[in-house]
């Protein structure tokens, strides 16, 4: 298992934002995963888990944090096919548009929702992500996960899912998504790549996507309510403070301008999410996740 003491959020976050863990490990094995509890119990701080570094806030400051990095970048491979499903595999660490254009080049259907995230598989399995009525988890045949300390084989049947949100026996936020088997259906690669074209190409037209950006900050309050249009309402978007700054695009992507500051981040965030709740009655629960943890 690698270590690299002190490494900078800032440098491993899509936001570009964060202070100082206490220590990075660079989970590559079994036997890393083996180890991995008692190093991070020695070093005496909170895990978080990161893949690419999307859909993260990190604060500034000396954190109490350990970064656990899995860098499983094995597949993506066809394992089975039974006619009507194809399995997939693949390891937590790779990126995922590197899975969507292995389902492209195969012509295989079922992810092209996806296209746009940024981030890994393991990331897009923990967070359930989702697009285009497309969600990760409903793709899913198992994963291999790290719980308690142990490595386990998880049926799709066992998972419990939801809206940007993954437990597994109850547990959220404490297991490591190792790799993933997905199940996807035959399709005709022309037919894949023009969907793909399609919601990338409307994606960009609506979103930040080249910015420095977590992605949605806010969850949507209920299909039909999106958060971006309330945020929009009361006078968000394109708002700005100390480098950071509601998309004009959209305004649920809270971006960096080039020198942004996550004390700027969460001022403007708790600005908004006031103005929301006293114009509409609505409560907004942070889609991204803000580590360490803190109220805003």
């Amino acid at each position: 298992m690698r270590e690299i003491l002190q490494p900078e959020l800032s440098q491993r976050t899509t936001l570009r934002l964060g202070g100082t863990a206490i220590a990075e490990l660079i989970v590559e094995s079994e036997e890393d995963c083996n180890a991995l509890p008692e190093r991070i119990h020695s070093l005496g701080g909170r895990p978080l888990i990161l893949g690419a570094g999307s859909n993260i806030l990190a604060c500034n400051g000396r954190l109490p944090l350990v970064l656990v990095r899995p860098v499983f970048t094995n597949g993506p491979e066809i394992v089975a096919d039974d006619g009507d499903k194809v399995f997939v595999r693949v390891g937590a660490g790779l990126p995922l548009p590197r899975l969507l254009r292995f389902c492209q080049e195969h012509a295989l259907s079922g992810l092209e929702g996806l296209v746009g995230i940024p981030g890994s598989v393991g990331g897009a399995v923990a967070m359930n992500a989702g697009s285009f009525g497309v969600e990760t988890c409903e793709k899913l045949a198992s994963i291999h996960v790290l719980i308690e300390g142990s490595l386990q084989r998880v049926n799709a049947d066992a998972l419990q899912y939801g809206y940007r949100r993954l437990s597994i026996a109850g547990k959220k936020d404490e297991s490591i998504v190792v790799e993933a088997t997905f199940s996807l259906t035959r399709g005709t690669r022309d037919g894949i790549t023009s969907c793909m074209r399609h919601n990338f190409l409307k994606k960009k037209s609506r979103q930040p996507v080249t910015s420095w950006s977590a992605g949605c900050v806010f969850k949507n309050p209920a299909p039909d309510m999106p958060a971006g249009k309330l945020l929009d309402l009361a006078g968000f978007k394109g708002k700005k403070r100390g480098g950071m700054a509601f998309s004009a695009m959209h305004a649920n992507f809270l971006i960096n301008e080039g020198n942004g500051d996550a004390d700027a981040a969460l001022s403007l965030l708790h600005d908004a999410r006031e103005a929301v709740r006293q114009r509409f009655d609505i409560e907004l629960e942070p889609e991204v996740r803000i580590v360490p943890w803190r109220s805003f």
